[in-house]
């Protein structure tokens, strides 16, 4: 799986939520799939999402690069420490969860 191709696409195709306050609501309300976190993003962001996804259940990734490169991947030129899959579309993102 190509990692980047894959969020890509469901940026692209699917439906995805960038940023800090949209992935955090659609977690607490239980409606993402998977969430990204950017290698560099804020200690509390990481520590505050990874205890909110354990306990709904939903899968997190670490992303290695930083914000600035997850951004990029989205097409966005402003940094994203995070992103919420709701929907991933044709995007085989979701095997990111199976594989941890």
């Amino acid at each position: 799986m190509d990692l980047q191709k894959s969020i890509r696409m469901a940026v692209d195709t699917g439906e995805v939520l960038l940023g800090r306050n949209e992935a955090l609501r659609s977690l607490n309300a239980g409606k993402s799939k998977l969430i990204v976190l950017a290698g560099n993003a804020p200690n509390d962001l990481k520590i505050g999402a990874k205890k909110r996804a354990q306990m709904a259940g939903i899968p997190l990734y670490e992303f290695e690069g930083t914000s600035m490169e997850l951004g990029s991947l989205c097409g966005k030129p402003y940094p994203i420490s995070v992103l919420a899959v709701i929907k991933e579309g044709d995007s085989d993102i979701m095997s990111l969860a199976k594989g941890k």
